[in-house]
């Protein structure tokens, strides 16, 4: 059973590393045009949130045998502050100081959980508060995709919902679900339970809207963070366009 525990962990990490690198070239793209453009800052931001709840959480004092939870979460909190900072140095003046707030209330809200749980809980209810916290802002991270989801059914296409990134955020829930499951642990199986749905109904939408073509770049086709897909691309009366945690 441990050695299960730990491979379903390990594998945990690769999917989830995965997701972690593929806004990278979204990134190279801003760097390169010297722009945000119609890109979303929020969704790092709140990647970057999660990390940091879920990395405290896995630390040995907070949750035992959750080690594997805090090195892929760790390493996430590193990429998404280097996507925050790259997005906030680029951004037009007016999303700059947007995302600088939210920035400020992420690490305000971390930095509150850490303490309290630091000085002011013990045991249990220390585990018990932490796992509270990284709980939801998981399973508000996992249902992002929810808005791309209702325009796949709206538009029939399937150009703004990847394969691969549905299939690795399947992936990512999937193991980290079971290995929530053998770890007897409802703050790591429940929001990867949802993940694990969330990603088997991409999945589905994938299968039935597939053949639908589209005329997506690389760029948009990986990004997680697009503010306002360009709907005008589809049509509602002819087959719509096929396009990525």
């Amino acid at each position: 059973m441990d050695v299960l525990h730990f491979l379903f962990g390990i594998f945990g990490n690769a999917t989830a590393l995965f997701l972690f690198l593929a806004p990278t070239i979204t990134f190279k793209r801003i760097i390169r045009n010297k722009s945000t453009e119609q890109f979303s800052g929020i969704p790092y931001v709140m990647t970057l949130l999660n990390c940091l709840l879920s990395a405290w959480y896995g630390l040995p004092f907070v949750s035992p045998h959750n080690i594997l939870v805090s090195t892929i979460n760790g390493t996430g909190a590193v990429i998404e502050s280097i996507y925050v900072l790259i997005f906030i140095f680029y951004a037009p003046k007016k999303e700059k100081g947007k995302i600088l707030g939210l920035f400020t209330f992420v690490l305000t809200v971390f930095s509150a959980v850490a303490l309290v749980s630091l000085f002011a809980l013990h045991g249990n209810r220390r585990k018990l508060f932490c796992g509270l916290a990284a709980t939801i802002f998981s399973i508000i991270m996992y249902a992002s995709p929810l808005s791309i989801m209702r325009m796949v059914i709206k538009t029939k296409s399937v150009e703004f919902m990847p394969f691969f990134l549905s299939l690795f955020v399947f992936l990512c829930g999937t193991s980290w679900f079971i290995f929530g499951l053998l770890g007897h642990d409802p703050f790591v199986a429940v929001p990867n339970g949802f993940g694990c749905g969330l990603g088997a109904v991409q999945l589905i939408l994938y299968a039935i809207y597939r053949d639908n073509k589209g005329s997506t770049t690389t760029d948009e086709s990986v990004e997680m963070g697009l503010a306002k897909p360009h709907q005008e691309k589809h049509s509602n009366t002819q087959p719509s366009r096929n396009g990525h945690v």
